[in-house]
């Protein structure tokens, strides 16, 4: 079975072996920005890719989570359908596999993090999760499968765009974020903003912990998780955990809630 992740900047893809996930798969897209030119070489892309996949595997089905425009989801389609791959579109749902739902209205629930928290509450445990993809996002699920409401903030490089098309006098080049004080302008913006995602998620930890009485977990994914799990495990009272592909994780548990 194929298993598509869909997301602003990204598809990630696995062909599932023996109930588990084979080697996951990442392309980039430039999106609806790009225009039906980039939205047609990210079809032939993904084409040529998923041919080469489906060289070793006679899977013919397949499940897809998308938050993409419907003008990428629709090729992401057509490329499977060109490979002989029927797709079959995931939302969120109010209960599923063990897990519900706090939005009162589930719809409004991105599926990226309702299949996340599917695959959570498969490991067991209380958890937070956090994104950091084209936004972050942070959830809470406790051991008995209650999602508890979540959070969405704006990342680091979303944050200084912003900061400099407001104060132009800000603009002045590209800093490094690293240093705890920065000594020019361009260091004390990247800095400033990317210690403000890291307050956000160190907030976040505080109130899960006094909501539930205890410490949850931390899974932190997204393409920037690498440099954030640095950064708090040294700030944060647990270590965080690495989880790439949640999302996949996650329509994998949806599968079986299904069987």
């Amino acid at each position: 079975m194929w298993l598509l992740d869909l997301g602003n900047s990204r598809l990630k893809w696995s062909v599932a072996e023996r109930d588990a996930l084979g080697t996951v798969h990442a392309l980039a897209h430039a999106g609806i920005a790009g225009g039906d030119e980039a939205l047609s070489a990210f079809e032939e892309a993904l084409v040529c890719l998923f041919e080469d996949c489906a060289a070793g595997t006679d899977q013919r089905s397949g499940l897809l989570a998308s938050v993409a425009p419907d003008a990428v989801r629709e090729r992401v389609e057509s490329a499977a359908a060109r490979v002989g791959v029927h797709l079959r579109r995931v939302h969120t749902a109010a209960e599923c596999a063990g897990v519900r739902v706090a939005y009162p209205e589930p719809a409004r629930l991105g599926v990226d993090r309702f299949l996340a928290l599917l695959a959570a509450h498969a490991r067991g445990g209380d958890w937070m999760l956090v994104s950091l993809g084209s936004a972050l996002t942070i959830d809470l699920l406790d051991a008995h499968g209650h999602h508890h409401g979540g959070l969405i903030g704006i990342m680091p490089a979303h944050a200084e765009s912003a900061l400099k098309q407001r104060f132009p006098a800000l603009d002045r080049g590209t800093g490094q974020g690293a240093a705890p004080w920065a000594m020019d302008t361009p260091d004390a913006v990247a800095a400033g903003v990317r210690r403000q995602s890291l307050g956000l998620v160190m907030a976040a930890f505080a109130d899960a912990e006094e909501r539930l009485g205890r410490r949850p977990g931390v899974m932190i994914g997204g393409g920037d998780a690498a440099a954030a799990v640095a950064d708090l495990q040294r700030r944060l009272p647990v270590t965080p955990q690495r989880a790439d592909a949640l999302v996949l994780d996650g329509l994998l548990v949806w599968a079986r809630a299904r069987i």
